[in-house]
């Protein structure tokens, strides 16, 4: 029993000194994250042709097309074009990258297809290509913390948790990519185009909804994760209060909407099953 007794004063003294040390952690994971990651706030028209990093690793996403589709034939062909480049691209990559951007991918080339058609859909053909180029800049956000979380160590996983503050920054992005998605929606409702260039926009429309689906549920995942002492880090990084078991943040009037598999304002956007 006195030998018990004796224990309880270690055990209390290892927990202490993991706290501490899990913690120190946290700050310096922060700090790291902050100094490297000054590429994830530049545009795509900035990186594009930037230097590759010797693994065929550069990021290479386009915001403009060097020409714009005369007919539905070309649209198909510049399409098929872009999504050749990115395979090539992706193929060079390590094992853990080529996942991230074979997901990701479909939003890059949505993007291409997007600003390609923008003669073809008519007067909503620049507001068409803004929310294009809106979503481009949103890639190199949603990379960045897809990578973040991918590449997180186990022992931070374990003792801390998932890595909260970036799962945030990911759920931001999916909230600002689905109002835009909104906006697309409207467009392709008002657009005054022939019906298979409005089956070519509902259906990069549907690739652009489908990954971000994907990216709010890992985003989730990675927010629900508690570690051994993920308290000390999830107290300090909850900005607006906590997420739901859905991932939404209720302090702002989201609610999971099971339908569209998303977190909406319902007095915004109907949860109803979508169109597509």
């Amino acid at each position: 029993m006195r030998t018990k007794t004796k224990l309880i004063p270690i055990i209390l003294a290892v927990i202490l000194i993991l706290a501490i040390f899990t913690n120190f952690y946290v700050v310096a994971s922060n700090v790291e994250t902050d100094q490297g990651d000054g590429q994830g706030d530049k545009t795509e028209e900035e990186i594009e042709g930037g230097e590759d990093n010797g693994q065929g690793e550069g990021l290479i996403i386009a915001t403009q097309v060097r020409e714009k589709a005369k007919d539905m034939k070309q649209l198909r062909e510049m399409i098929q074009e872009r999504k050749q480049e990115l395979q090539s691209e992706t193929e060079s990559m390590n094992e853990g990258k080529q996942k991230i951007y074979r997901n990701q991918n479909r939003v890059r080339e949505a993007v291409h297809a997007l600003l390609a058609m923008e003669d073809l859909v008519g007067g909503i053909g620049p507001q068409v290509s803004e929310i294009a180029r809106n979503f481009s800049n949103s890639i190199n956000k949603t990379i960045s913390a897809e990578e973040r979380i991918q590449t997180r160590g186990r022992f931070a996983r374990f003792f801390i948790g998932g890595d909260v503050e970036t799962a945030n920054e990911l759920f931001n992005e999916v909230t600002q990519n689905h109002e835009r998605l909104r906006e697309l929606k409207q467009l392709r409702a008002d657009c005054d185009c022939d019906e298979e260039v409005e089956q070519e926009l509902q259906e990069q429309i549907k690739e652009l909804k489908q990954e971000q689906i994907r990216l709010h549920k890992l985003a989730n995942e990675e927010y629900q994760y508690k570690g051994l002492f993920g308290w000390l880090n999830r107290n300090r990084k909850l900005i607006g209060g906590e997420r739901d078991e859905y991932g939404c943040l209720g302090s702002a009037g989201y609610e999971w909407c099971e339908a569209t598999q998303i977190c909406q304002r319902f007095w915004e956007e109907p949860c109803e099953t979508s169109e597509e």
